[in-house]
């Protein structure tokens, strides 16, 4: 009996290192794991767009000093688009880029076949020919969109000609015809299509700020907090 009380102890020691292994052990991977846990979650933060994305040769509304980038991937197609130009970027216009505290940008996106195409090429086209011409004809393209049957066939050369008259006089039509021909502008609109497939843009509009995609291009709260949050930060 004795022996046996012995033997039993002795095995109750031979245990003891084995567990303070498991442990440190265990502890290890603990640690590893939380380490990785936060690396990850670091590496999954957005970051700042403007170090990401260049804006060069891009139409950009605002101050080129702002602390925010706003960035609108859109299609002179979609009606989701002209929608929110209507109700969406006046506000924001008006409280934060006339301001000064956040520039805009517009991206092209071709989901819509060739009419996107040609709508990206007019946009580019009287962009280089004169930047401050864009804006008012991006806006007159917009403003051309049927409220019905947005699908059916109406960017064509004539219509891009006839709006370019009227809202940017400035522009050489002769000029911008031959342009869309020769389709002068496709490296930009190519640059813009690349961008479109490295950030995975899916839907029409696509509102990032400072690298941060919006759920909801339409959410004006949720998409003024992240301005205000972009601009604690950097102030």
């Amino acid at each position: 009996m004795a022996n046996y009380k012995k033997s039993k102890v002795q095995s109750k020691g031979s245990l003891k290192p084995l567990v303070l292994i498991t442990l440190v052990i265990v502890v290890v991977f603990v640690t590893l794991f939380m380490i990785s846990q936060k690396n990850k979650k670091e590496n999954q933060q957005p970051v700042s767009f403007q170090e990401q994305l260049s804006l060069v040769n891009q139409p950009v509304m605002g101050k080129d000093d702002a602390p925010v980038t706003l960035i609108e991937f859109g299609d002179y197609k979609c009606p989701s688009c002209k929608a929110w130009g209507e109700q969406v970027y006046p506000q924001l216009k008006k409280d934060y880029i006339d301001t000064g505290k956040v520039k805009f940008a517009y991206i092209n996106v071709l989901f819509h076949g060739t009419e996107s195409m040609l709508g990206a090429l007019a946009g580019e086209s009287v962009f280089t020919q004169n930047p401050k011409a864009f804006w008012p004809f991006h806006k007159a393209l917009f403003d051309a969109q049927p409220k019905e049957n947005h699908d059916g066939l109406w960017i064509t050369e004539a219509k891009v000609i006839e709006i370019a008259k009227a809202s940017a006089p400035q522009i050489d039509l002769v000029k911008l015809k031959e342009d869309l021909t020769n389709q002068t502008a496709l490296p930009q609109v190519k640059t813009d299509n690349d961008l479109v497939g490295k950030y995975g843009i899916q839907q029409t509009p696509t509102i990032m700020i400072n690298g941060e995609i919006l759920k909801d291009p339409f959410d004006v709260n949720k998409m003024k907090s992240v301005l205000e949050k972009y601009l604690g930060v950097t102030k």
